[in-house]
C-alpha cells in the first residue's frame, strides 16, 4: 500500500482529515503514529468549526515538520485554492455537495491530493 492509500485507509478508520495526512508522514517525521495522531485530532472538521481543511492542514503541518520553507507553504496554499476555489472546509463541502459528490469520497480525495502535493513539495 502506497502512503496515498495508507493516508485514506487511515481515514476510512474513521481518523480526521488532518491526521490521515499527518499520520502517512509520521516516520519520516520522527514521530510515533500516536503522536502524529494526537497532534491532528482537533484540526478535522476545519478545526471543528468549518474552517481551514484537515486535509490541507494536516500537509502544512507534514511540510512545517520536514523544514520546508514558507514559499513550499505558498505554494500549497496557491495550488490548493486554484484546484478547489476555496480552503475553508465548510464552503469546500457546500460546493461538493452542490456537485453531487458523497462527502467522504470528496474528503478522501482532499486527504490523496494533499499527501501527493506534499510528497512532490518536499522533493523540490
Amino acid at each position: 500500500m502506497n502512503r496515498y492509500e495508507q493516508a485514506v485507509a487511515y481515514h476510512h478508520k474513521g481518523f480526521n482529515c488532518c491526521q490521515s495526512v499527518l499520520v502517512s508522514f509520521a516516520a519520516d517525521l520522527g514521530l510515533t503514529e500516536e503522536q502524529a495522531f494526537a497532534l491532528g485530532s482537533n484540526f478535522g472538521a476545519g478545526m471543528r468549526m468549518g474552517s481551514a481543511c484537515g486535509a490541507l492542514t494536516g500537509a502544512l503541518m507534514a511540510l512545517g515538520l520536514m523544514g520546508c520553507d514558507e514559499k513550499k507553504a505558498i505554494e500549497l496554499l496557491r495550488r490548493f485554492r486554484a484546484d478547489h476555489g476555496a480552503t475553508d472546509c465548510a464552503v469546500l463541502l457546500r460546493a461538493s455537495k452542490d456537485r453531487g459528490e458523497e462527502k467522504k469520497a470528496h474528503c478522501d480525495g482532499l486527504v490523496y491530493e494533499m499527501v501527493q502535493a506534499v510528497e512532490e513539495l518536499a522533493e523540490k
